[in-house]
């Protein structure tokens, strides 16, 4: 997990991110990647001798804007991928427009334990809503989820104020405390929620820098629970990727709904 390209390149040894194929995800042979989009219609994928800029260009981002994260191998099996209830309107003030993070899917591999897995890190989906948003009565709520009937599968409402925006933040720092708790160092978090992607991976710090102030000198609306979600980040290894909501279900929606 901590080598660099110039370890990768020094081997021999290459990366072959597929964005459009039978199963996307990065692979480490050419072989592999080949298997992949080999008669598959319009088949976008591309070599690098980097890890992380493999995954970079999977996940629709410019490599060399990424956050510097750590990323295990793929596993070339078929996951089932369940989700939570969609969707409100954003009450948040931030510092720029989102970065664009491109839907994706990758391969994985589950385990005995339950958990689904990436290399060596441990898949998990996290999502908040809020009915009412921004309205008197509003009510939210959490979701996180590890695997068809997992004992650590989360659905319950959020404490404090009640917003969209909160709900998807605290989503992410229960995950981050449930890893934690069960001595998970590893994960790949999936949230459709690009605002705590970016939040956590790229304003935060500049937050930081301005004494947790946005840039104007204003208040971080959502300042305490970022400082929360930035410390637990800090304690893991964590690779953020931005899921899109066709990957939601009846079955979790309901789920989360019921708590609220």
């Amino acid at each position: 997990w901590g080598k660099t390209a110039a370890d990768d390149m020094a081997k021999g040894k290459f990366f072959y991110a597929v964005k459009k194929g039978f199963k996307p995800g990065v692979y480490s042979s050419w072989d592999e990647c080949k298997s992949q989009v080999d008669k598959f219609p319009a088949a976008s994928f591309k070599k690098f001798a980097s890890e992380k800029d493999a995954w970079a260009f999977f996940r629709g981002v410019d490599p060399s804007a990424v956050p510097e994260v750590n990323k295990g191998k793929l596993v070339q099996t078929n996951m089932k991928i369940f989700f939570f209830s969609k969707r409100c309107h954003s009450d948040e003030d931030v510092e720029s427009p989102p970065k664009r993070v491109k839907q994706s899917e990758s391969s994985s591999s589950e385990s005995t334990d339950g958990f689904t897995y990436m290399g060596d890190a441990v898949v998990v989906y996290t999502d908040g809503c809020c009915s009412n948003n921004g309205q008197k009565g509003a009510r939210a709520g959490i979701g996180v989820y590890w695997g068809h009937n997992h004992p650590l599968n989360v659905a319950e409402r959020l404490h404090g104020r009640q917003t969209n925006q909160r709900a998807e933040i605290q989503a992410a720092c229960r995950a981050l405390e449930l890893a934690k708790e069960n001595d998970i160092k590893k994960l790949v978090l999936y949230t459709d929620s690009k605002f705590t992607i970016n939040g956590v991976t790229s304003w935060v710090k500049n937050w930081k820098l301005n004494g947790w102030r946005l840039k104007s000198g204003g208040e971080i609306t959502n300042k305490d629970d970022f400082v929360k979600l930035d410390r637990l980040n800090a304690e893991l290894e964590v690779v953020w990727v931005n899921i899109g909501l066709r990957h939601v279900t009846n079955r979790i929606t309901g789920q989360t709904c019921r708590v609220y």
